[in-house]
Parts: C-alpha cells; sequence; structure tokens
C-alpha cells in the first residue's frame, strides 16, 4: 500500500514540475493557435503549450495506469 501511495505521489510531483517549467519556458512565446474541437474553438493558445499539456496529461495517465491494484487476501 506504501508503495502505491508513493508511484502516484511521484507521478504527480514529476508531472508538476514539468508542468511549472513548461510555463516558465513559453512566456514569450508568440507562436499561437485554436484547437478545433466538434463544437467550437479553444481560445488562442501558444503551440508548445497544447504540445506540453498533451504530452504531461499523457505521462500522468500512463503513470496512473501502470500502478497495480491487488487484493491481499
Amino acid at each position: 500500500m506504501f508503495l502505491l501511495i508513493r508511484k502516484v505521489i511521484f507521478a504527480f510531483l514529476f508531472n508538476s514540475s514539468l508542468f511549472l517549467i513548461l510555463f516558465i519556458g513559453l512566456q514569450n512565446n508568440s507562436n499561437k493557435s485554436k484547437v478545433n474541437f466538434l463544437l467550437g474553438k479553444t481560445v488562442s493558445l501558444p503551440i508548445g503549450f497544447i504540445v506540453g499539456t498533451s504530452f504531461i496529461s499523457g505521462s500522468i495517465l500512463g503513470g496512473l495506469l501502470n500502478v497495480q491494484f491487488s487484493d491481499e487476501n
């Protein structure tokens, strides 16, 4: 159980630090784009922010899916 909590905390801390570095790196970025959804578009965001957040969210989901929930009986 301790290992499970430790893996989850590590995944969130690691990805939060990547997100902070992403914000620091994108402060002076002028290339902006919109994401097209089925019902509309998003506001203009830097391309690096869109790519970075999709990478970080995939990393979070991949880290959490790797955690195995087992029954110890």
